[in-house]
């Protein structure tokens, strides 16, 4: 799959500077637990212990775009944060990440080292090409965790593929196409910001993918960065 991203106008328009990365790795062997998590879990936890104060967080120029983006979303970030960010401010307060699979936990520690929201989606379960758009007014959504569809608005930013919505973008993913211990191949997807980089992005889903790979296996298919600017 060679993947394709179709920006809408008015998003162009709105952000003219937005990207996003998509990675694809096949045949991977999704575990509730391994050694090889549960070791990646501890170093990167101890890396970002190492380099980041929970005081001084939201001054850090990576958690500062993303707010910034929320905002303009009409989405207030310290009451829904960037997912990178809760994921480090998590760690930072001391507690422990959520446990859910060897590849969700891996793309959750990249999210965490990189502060760069990612998503991960079973790739057998979408139906491309892919669409940056905003939502429909009453277009239905459900989430993961969600026990039921929430209605959207116009003003809410999504990814969507010809079928259905995968993500609101960057902080909520579809139930449908979650990744399960059924999952074997994966789709990764990093969500830039305004004021985030090209290169920021593609280093952010190389690291998700490098980490499924250590903990999960799997052949590394594409990375590519797809720019609301050129369309």
């Amino acid at each position: 799959m060679q993947p394709i991203i179709h920006w809408n106008p008015e998003v162009s328009a709105s952000f003219p500077k937005l990207s996003v990365c998509i990675g694809i790795i096949n045949n991977v062997q999704v575990e509730k637990e391994n050694m090889q998590i549960l070791k990646l879990k501890k170093a990167v936890s101890e890396e970002v212990r190492a380099k980041h104060n929970i005081k001084t967080l939201k001054d850090n120029p990576t958690v500062r775009a993303y707010r910034d983006f929320y905002w303009k979303l009409n989405i207030d970030p310290t009451k829904t944060r960037p997912s990178g960010e809760a994921l480090l401010r998590r760690i930072l307060h001391g507690k422990e990440l959520p446990q859910i699979s060897t590849v969700v936990d891996a793309y959750n520690l990249a999210s965490m080292k990189t502060i760069i929201p990612i998503s991960g989606f079973d790739k057998d379960k979408l139906n491309p090409p892919f669409h940056i758009r905003f939502a429909r007014n009453s277009e239905e959504f459900k989430g993961i965790g969600m026990e039921k569809p929430i209605t959207l608005t116009t003003k809410i930013l999504v990814l969507t593929d010809e079928k259905q919505i995968l993500c609101i973008y960057p902080y909520r993913d579809s139930d449908h196409t979650k990744i399960t211990e059924k999952t074997r191949n994966v789709l990764i997807v990093g969500y830039g910001a305004p004021g985030i980089s090209e290169t920021q992005l593609r280093e952010a889903v190389e690291t998700t993918l490098s980490y499924i790979k250590q903990v999960s296996g799997g052949e590394i298919e594409t990375i590519k960065v797809f720019n609301a600017a050129s369309k």
